[in-house]
């Protein structure tokens, strides 16, 4: 029988490896920023077309290649980086297993112009299907210029995995911005389509963050620094007031890597014990700086995940640093021993005296014995107690009696319930809730209660708005228009870079539902108008960041653009819980949830409301 194993040419093996290493542009991004980093550069700039599936560049002022360099460059496991083994235990630089250029050249069209400041020629190098196609001198700026064009143009399979654009520079910028945290220190520009989306100049961290996010974030930050013989902490942690409900402005570095640590990250929220509102993340960008022969960055070719030596001494060191910086600015709750609240002022009870002693001369058994006096104060105490819990809860109804006549039959017409075997009732003249004889009413500032004739339903107003809103901004993109009301003083808004870019991508979108928006400058918007259906005194550009914030959490999700718009509009706008609602407020989202074509859950699959029956009622208070 023939042999049948055999060496893969070395095209299929880079391809194959490829697969691992490029996933996706945003993996090519960073792997040629991290090279254009370890070349010492300055300098960066990026260059996108089509969320780089037709073109991305980068371009530097770092130290350049000579000839033969550069076409070794491309050779798989060819790396400036390591000699030796041991080498990968003192890792500073950003690459060094000498597999990404080898990838890009197997799946893309690959072109290097790069020049070493001492020579007076650079070189050029095209590669195309791993295949170098020429090389020849050119002249050139110092440094390096790497283009990648036509990613996976040999692997269709592969293309048609990538996302939408929207979606695919996202990552982009993900990757972009975590090594531009990282280095301060460097110039850095992003142009994508021949427009310019990033211009961040040297500084200080601090001012990076700022030019990154905006500067409304300066008042948001406070300072870490914590330095052991072990290792050295530094950066910012957020204020828990500006904490957000979507992730997106957390960072670890370890010896200026990007690295995503679950371990790392509970340690933090460790710190934020009793901080933070409930599936909240505060902003943070914090650097670690360890001995490399304490920890293994070797665990995966993205090397964004690395073991610790001592993994738990790490946790402890954070949270307690992170503690301290919020300590020092007066954040985490503290003790005031000076209140006149203590236990001595306590008078409900009396206080037993357990053992006689020098400042107890009276106590003469450790049995306590109340007397009379003490009993009718404390039961004065309880009863009062008692009175202020339901303080105010009669005012919900006053009229409630036992006889009191319930609405007939045959006034008032039904609507199904998914939820209960039983209608849910409306009235048969108006078609609504509105000419119920009780008034439906809030509890919690959370839960509208609206009595009907099989017992009572408990609506979540916040759901139930969502839902409103969500079909009426369908609506609106199937052509019925929403009105607009007009600002008497058009208000300007500066958002941070990454949301400027993603809203000025769905900008359309947003303007179909009753806003009036244009760009104004790099990161700055002008707003018009807004819908003529928000509430009075709303925030613009808080509906506006809420609406960018929630859009972002659906963008890996498979919808149309305007779904995606729709519910996270809908979301932004919709009444939140705790808001006060006014009898008219109420009945009217009863009228519209139920002129619905779906009322029975919000956009997001929560329940809209829910039927209690009156039977089901008899039954628990009769266990």
């Amino acid at each position: 029988m023939a042999d049948i194993i055999q060496l893969l040419p070395d095209a299929i093996a880079n391809q194959i490896a490829a697969g691992e290493v490029i996933q996706r542009p945003a993996s090519v991004v960073k792997e040629l920023l991290e090279n254009a980093i370890d070349a010492g550069s300055s300098q960066v700039k990026l260059i996108i077309k089509d969320a780089g599936k037709t073109l991305i560049q980068v371009i530097d002022n770092g130290c350049g290649m000579s000839a033969t360099d550069a076409r070794l460059a491309f050779a798989r496991h060819a790396t400036s980086k390591i000699r030796k083994a041991e080498d990968i235990f003192a890792i500073r630089t950003m690459g060094f297993r000498g597999e990404a250029l080898a990838s890009m050249a197997a799946i893309a069209q690959v072109e290097l112009k790069t020049r070493r400041q001492a020579d007076e020629l650079g070189t050029r190098i095209f590669i195309e299907g791993s295949e170098v196609k020429s090389q020849e001198s050119c002249q050139c700026a110092p440094g390096s210029s790497f283009s990648i064009k036509n990613l996976f143009y040999n692997t269709p399979a592969r293309r048609n995995f990538l996302k939408s654009n929207t979606v695919e520079m996202r990552h982009i910028l993900d990757e972009f911005l975590r090594l531009a945290i990282a280095h301060p220190d460097v110039f850095f520009t992003l142009h994508h389509n021949n427009t310019e989306v990033y211009h961040l100049p040297k500084g200080n961290l601090r001012q990076r963050i700022v030019n990154i996010f905006g500067n409304n974030c300066n008042k948001k930050l406070v300072p870490l620094s914590e330095e052991t013989d072990i290792l050295k902490i530094n950066g910012f942690v957020g204020k828990p007031e500006f904490a957000k409900r979507t992730r997106g402005e957390q960072f670890f570095f370890v010896n200026n890597r990007f690295i995503k640590s679950g371990y790392l990250n509970h340690a933090l929220m460790g710190a934020y014990e009793e901080l933070l509102p409930k599936d909240t993340y505060p902003l943070y960008v914090i650097f670690i700086d360890i001995d490399p022969s304490k920890i293994d960055v070797n665990v995966h070719p993205t090397k964004q995940e690395i073991k610790f030596e001592d993994e738990k001494l790490i946790y402890n060191y954070l949270k307690v640093a992170i503690r301290h910086a919020l300590g020092q600015y007066s954040i985490t709750p503290t003790l005031d021993f000076n209140q006149e609240n203590n236990f001595s002022n306590y008078t409900g009870t009396a206080i037993p005296q357990t053992s006689p002693g020098k400042n107890n001369p009276s106590s003469t058994s450790s049995t306590y014995n109340p007397s009379p006096v003490n009993d009718q104060t404390r039961h004065k105490n309880n009863l009062k107690h008692f009175q202020d819990l339901y303080d105010g809860l009669d005012a919900f109804d006053t009229n409630n009696t036992e006889d009191e006549e319930r609405p007939s039959p045959e006034h008032s017409m039904t609507i199904e319930s998914k939820w209960s075997d039983q209608p849910v009732e409306l009235d048969d003249e108006t078609g609504s809730f509105s000419q119920q004889e009780r008034a439906p009413y809030q509890i919690h500032g959370r839960y509208i209660v609206s009595q009907i004739k099989s017992g009572f339903l408990l609506i979540d107003q916040q759901a139930a708005h969502e839902r409103i809103l969500y079909e009426r901004y369908i609506r609106a993109f199937a052509g019925q228009a929403i009105g607009v009301q007009k600002l008497l003083f058009p208000k300007n808004i500066e958002l941070a870079s990454q949301d400027a870019f993603l809203l000025k991508e769905i900008l359309e979108q947003v303007n179909i539902l009753g806003f009036d928006i244009q760009e104004f400058g790099t990161n700055t918007f002008v707003i018009h108008g807004i819908p003529a259906d928000l509430p009075t005194g709303s925030n613009e550009q808080q509906i506006i960041e809420k609406l960018l914030e929630l859009y972002k959490q659906d963008l890996e999700v498979e919808l149309l653009l305007q779904d995606k718009v729709a519910q996270a509009m809908a979301r932004s706008a919709a009444n939140k819980h705790g808001q006060s609602l006014t009898p008219l407020e109420m009945t009217t989202l009863i009228d519209q949830l139920f002129a619905c074509s779906t009322p029975y859950k919000s956009p997001r699959g929560k329940n809209c409301f829910i039927t209690f029956e009156l039977d089901e009622l008899e039954k628990r208070f009769s266990l």
